[in-house]
Order: structure tokens, then sequence, then C-alpha cells
């Protein structure tokens, strides 16, 4: 049976009393296209931090390619064959796309450097600090995969591109998927995780609710319903086992999503006049909705992006990831 190309196990990180993530516990087999989402603080930066080695675990263990992360000098080695795109792409900014990616091959290699930059291409010459915040994005796609790496794990990797360079990077990820890549992200954009993700993991409040095939997910998922009547609706009478979510909008009206069970539906409509009444397939964002905002009101430890935590309460939240560290002066 092959090694996982990531195995978390039980992972766990509080600043203090506050959670981070706790208990998280998954698997992420070779060549999977792995989504990572949640709402805002709900544990995702923290997780990829400790991921990466970046972040000591209260807890637990994490391991890429079969090596803990917290054996230093074997992580060493694995890291050579990891791409990382942070949330917030950040290099030096007086010196130029070519020189920062020759400071990344000296530290990786960068076998597919021109293959990349002709799918992402980037003024190689300008200082980094002239780079639009879509240049930077994609001179971060490259860093990351120029190496040829095996594992990559990315924060909101579309964050500044084009719709039409997103698209081109969707591509590119179904094609290294088929290479046999492995590639781990968290991201805001639940339509793009319709279009490359083979399955998502939900977290919120740093625990874990869900790991979901993506298809079973959305075949499961049911449909949206919307009634409007001017008499005021009960949600108790739309509370049937079938349920995924129900609210009463501002207006007053009904949305419900239902995977099923339309004659209770039929039903509880029959005590109610309706002007109104739309049944629409389920979108994606209906879909995670629930997982959102069942048990919302906890906070965990960690927003996307930066920590929550002040620097005086654990050293290691403040070291940056690879692609933001500063080049030497000579670069």
């Amino acid at each position: 049976m092959s090694v996982p190309a990531i195995d978390i196990d039980g992972l766990t990180k509080f600043y203090g009393d506050v959670r981070g993530v706790e208990e998280l516990s998954l698997s992420v087999p070779e060549g999977e296209l792995f989504g990572f989402l949640g709402p805002n603080g709900a544990g995702k930066s923290t997780t990829i931090r400790l991921l990466l080695g970046l972040l000591k675990p209260t807890d637990g263990t994490a391991r890429i390619l079969g090596v803990p992360v917290d054996d230093r000098d074997s992580f060493l080695d694995v890291l050579g064959r990891v791409g990382h795109i942070p949330g917030d792409p950040r290099f030096y900014d007086d010196v130029s796309g070519r020189k920062t990616l020759d400071y990344f091959a000296g530290l990786s290699g960068d076998d597919r450097r021109d293959e990349l930059l002709d799918r992402f291409p980037v003024p190689l010459d300008r200082p980094v600090r002239a780079y639009s915040r879509g240049n930077r994005q994609k001179l971060a796609i490259v860093q990351a995969f120029m190496h040829d790496p095996r594992v990559v794990v990315m924060d909101e990797p579309t964050s500044g591109l084009d719709p039409l360079v997103q698209q081109e990077f969707y591509e590119f990820l179904r094609e290294e998927r088929d290479r046999g890549v492995t590639v781990f992200f968290s991201t805001h954009i639940l339509g793009e995780v319709r279009e490359v993700c083979d399955r998502v993991a939900i977290i919120r409040d740093g625990r874990l609710v869900a790991v979901e095939d993506i298809d079973d997910l959305l075949a499961r998922s049911g449909k949206v319903v919307s009634v409007r009547s001017p008499d005021a609706i009960d949600l108790a009478d739309f509370e049937f086992p079938e349920t995924i979510d129900a609210r009463i909008e501002p207006d007053g009206s009904l949305r419900l999503v239902t995977s099923g069970n339309y004659d209770a539906l039929v039903d509880a409509l029959d005590g109610y006049r309706v002007d109104d009444l739309e049944v629409r397939e389920t979108a994606i964002e209906d879909v995670f909705m629930h997982f959102y905002d069942e048990g919302g009101g906890e906070s965990g430890g960690e927003g996307d992006g930066e920590s929550t935590v002040t620097d005086g309460e654990t050293d290691d939240a403040a070291e940056p990831s690879p692609a933001d560290a500063e080049e030497p002066a000579d670069a």
C-alpha cells in the first residue's frame, strides 16, 4: 500500500488557551487535488503552517511523503520535493523577477522554469516592486512548480489572477494531478472547488467537520426552494430530515435547501398562500453554507493569512514561509 502524500494525525495547535486547530486528522493520496475550506478564522492557515513545519504543533503529527514534519533533518530533504504558494506572496522588492527565480533555483532547482514562464509570463527584468498583484501571483506559481515538486501546498493560489489566467491555472493543476502531483490548497473561491477538486475537507472553529468527494457532495446536495408568501412563515413547518438549511430572508420569504421529501414540502406549503415559488439546482455556495453556519459562534485561533496571536505569545507564529524569505543583499 502506497504511503499517502500528506498524512495528518490528531494535529493540534493552541496559542495559549486559544485554539488554532484541534485533533485534525486526514489523509491525501498521491495525485489528488485536495481542497481545504472553511470560513475566516477556521484554522486553514494554521494547518498549512503546521504542515510545512513553520509552526510546532501542541500535539499530534503530520507527514509529507512519509516523513514527519518534526523530524527536522529528514524533513529538510523532503522540502526539496515540496512547492508552496503562500496566501500573500512576498519577495524582495528591489530584486528582479529573474534574480528572484535564480535564488529559488539555487535552493531547489528549476528544471521547469522556461516551460512555466511560457505559460505564466512575468516581466523578468523588472523589479518585483513594480509588479502588479497578478504578476506577483504568477511569479509565486512559477517558483512553486519550477523544481518539479511531488507535493504542492497552496493558500488562496488564484488571488489576483485575471479570469483567463485562472482558467489556465486550473488546467495546469489538472495536468499536474495526471502526472501524479499532489496539490493541497485552501481557497475562498467555491467555484474553483467545483472546477478542480477531487475531494474537499471542511474545517470550522479549528475542527474538521467533513471530508467529502466533491462529486458525491454535489450529487446529494438537493435543491434550493424560495417561497414568497403574505403569511408569516414558521420554520418549524419545514423541519424535515432532508432539510439541509432553512432560513427566513430579510424580506420575509423562505429559503430552503433540501435533499428530498418533496411531498412533505408540498404538504407544508399547503398551509400558506404562495405568491411566488422558485425551485433551482443547488449552487456550490449553498452546499457549503450549512457547514459554515452550524455552531459558528465559537471563534478559532487564526485568520486566513495572518495570526490573531500577538508576537509575545509565540515565537514560531511569526516565522516566514519559504516564498516570503528575503533574498540576500547580493542576489
